[in-house]
C-alpha cells in the first residue's frame, strides 16, 4: 500500500474530464472497513460511503475474493441469455420485499425511469391517454430529463426545459393536500416518492402517512411506486426503510448499497405491476451483468451473516443520539433526524464549506439541501467508530455556527 501511496504523491488534475463536479481537491487511493486513504496518504473517516453505496465498506474480506473469483469467470453477457445470478438475485429481493419480480438495470436513475415508464404503461393499458404521476417537493430521482422532471429542485431543472409532462408535485406528510390534489382527476395512476428522502435534505415521510397513501392508493387502483435507492438496502435497520409502516409498494426502484461499490440497479414490482413490460418494452445492455448479480448476491449473503441491519439500526441509534444531545436546542440547529445510518443534521444557515472542514478534520460527509450534513456511513460502522464522526463533527459544528 505505501508504494502505491508514494507512486501518485499529488491530486491529479483533470484537464480532459467534464466539468460536472464540484470536487474537493482530494484523490482516494484505498480503502479498509469504514476508513480511506487518499494518495498522499491521508486518513479519513468515511461517513458517506460513495453516497450511500458502499454497504459493506471498503476491501470486505468476504466480498473481495467472491468478485474476484466472478471476474475471472465472467464480467458480462448481454440479456439474450439467462444469468443464474440473475435468479439467484431476483429470489433475494422478492423474499425480503413481498413482491413477486424484478427487473435489473445499472443505476438508480435508471431504475426510477423503468419505474416512470412502468406507470405510464400501466395507465395506457388502463386506456388512459395522458397518464399522470403524483410526484413530491424536494425529491430527487435522477437527472435524465424524465428522472429530472419528476425531481423537486428547480436549481437543478434550470437549463434543461422543456420538461416532460404528466407529473403532479404535494408536499410531504399532508395526505390532505393528497387527495386535494389528485380529486376528480381520471388520468392519475401512480403516487411515487422516496421513504427518505435524500437528496432533499433527509426528509423522511411519517409511518401513519405511509400507511395512508398505500390505502389511498388500493382504493383509487393507483401504483404505489417507492423510491428505495438510497434509503433502502438495510440503512435504516429493515431491509427497505418503507417497511417500518408495514406496507408493501407496488413498484420498488433499488440501486446503490445494493452492490457495495459495483454499479447496479433493479426495480422490484408486485403483482399490480410484476406483468406490465413484456418482450420488447423495456431493456438494457449492462443490465443484470453476471458481475453486478454477484454482487448483489453476495452483499445480501455477507449482511445477513454480519448482522447489518440490527448493526445499521443499534449504531445509527447511538450516533444520531450523541448527535441530538450536543445540538438540541442550540441556537443554530433546526433538526436532527433520519434513521439507522441515514442523518440529515439540519442547520439554520448554508453550511456547504464544513464538508470540506470535515475532509480537512479526516472525515468525509456530504452537504445537501444546502443547510444538510448528510451521514450514511457503511452499515458495518461500529459503535466506536460512530463515536470517532461525533468526535470530530460535533466541534466543526459549534464553529461554524458561532461564525
Amino acid at each position: 500500500m505505501n508504494a502505491a501511496v508514494s507512486a501518485a504523491p499529488t491530486v491529479p488534475s483533470s484537464p480532459h474530464v467534464m466539468n460536472t463536479y464540484g470536487r474537493l481537491p482530494i484523490a482516494m487511493s484505498y480503502g479498509r472497513g469504514v476508513r480511506v486513504w487518499d494518495v498522499n496518504g491521508k486518513e479519513y473517516l468515511d461517513a458517506l460511503a460513495g453516497i450511500a453505496v458502499n454497504t459493506l465498506g471498503h476491501g470486505h474480506p468476504k466480498l473481495v475474493p467472491a468478485l474476484q473469483d466472478q471476474v475471472a469467470k465472467m464480467m458480462h453477457c448481454c440479456n439474450y441469455y439467462h444469468v443464474p445470478d440473475q435468479e439467484r438475485l431476483a429470489q433475494m429481493l422478492v423474499e425480503r420485499s413481498g413482491m413477486t419480480n424484478v427487473f435489473f438495470c445499472s443505476s438508480g436513475l435508471e431504475a426510477n425511469e423503468a419505474a416512470l415508464k412502468l406507470a405510464r404503461k400501466y395507465g395506457h393499458d388502463k386506456g388512459i391517454e395522458r397518464p399522470e404521476i403524483v410526484v413530491y417537493e424536494k425529491a430527487f430521482h435522477g437527472r435524465s430529463i424524465a428522472t429530472l422532471s419528476a425531481t423537486g429542485n428547480a436549481r437543478i431543472q434550470a437549463g434543461f426545459g422543456p420538461l416532460v409532462e404528466g407529473f403532479i408535485r404535494v408536499p410531504v406528510n399532508d395526505i390532505d393536500a393528497l387527495k386535494k390534489a389528485t380529486a376528480g382527476n381520471p388520468n392519475v395512476v401512480a403516487v411515487f416518492f422516496e421513504t427518505i428522502q435524500g437528496e432533499g435534505g433527509v426528509n423522511p415521510m411519517r409511518v401513519q402517512y405511509l400507511r395512508d397513501v398505500r390505502a389511498l392508493c388500493d382504493e383509487q387502483d393507483w401504483l404505489l411506486m417507492i423510491d428505495e435507492v438510497q434509503c433502502g438496502m438495510g440503512r435504516t435497520g429493515k431491509w427497505f426503510a418503507h417497511q417500518w409502516a408495514g406496507i408493501v409498494p407496488d413498484v420498488m426502484p433499488l440501486a446503490k448499497g445494493l452492490g457495495s461499490g459495483v454499479p447496479i440497479g433493479a426495480v422490484v414490482a408486485g403483482p399490480k405491476a410484476a406483468t406490465i413490460f413484456q418482450p420488447g418494452n423495456h431493456g438494457t445492455t449492462f443490465g443484470g451483468n453476471p458481475l453486478a448479480m454477484r454482487a448483489g448476491v453476495e452483499t445480501i449473503r455477507i449482511m445477513e451473516e454480519d448482522g447489518l441491519l440490527d448493526n445499521a439500526a443499534r449504531v445509527g441509534l447511538h450516533l444520531q443520539t450523541r448527535l441530538l444531545t450536543s445540538l438540541l436546542g442550540k441556537p443554530g440547529v433546526k433538526e436532527v433526524r433520519g434513521q439507522g445510518l441515514m442523518i440529515g443534521i439540519e442547520l439554520a444557515k448554508p453550511c456547504g464549506v464544513i464538508t470540506q472542514r470535515a475532509a480537512d478534520a479526516g472525515l468525509l460527509l456530504s452537504v445537501t439541501a444546502d443547510s444538510v450534513i448528510r451521514l450514511v456511513p457503511p452499515l458495518i460502522m461500529t459503535i466506536a467508530e460512530a463515536d470517532e464522526v461525533a468526535a470530530i463533527l460535533l466541534p466543526l459544528i459549534e464553529a461554524f455556527l458561532a461564525e
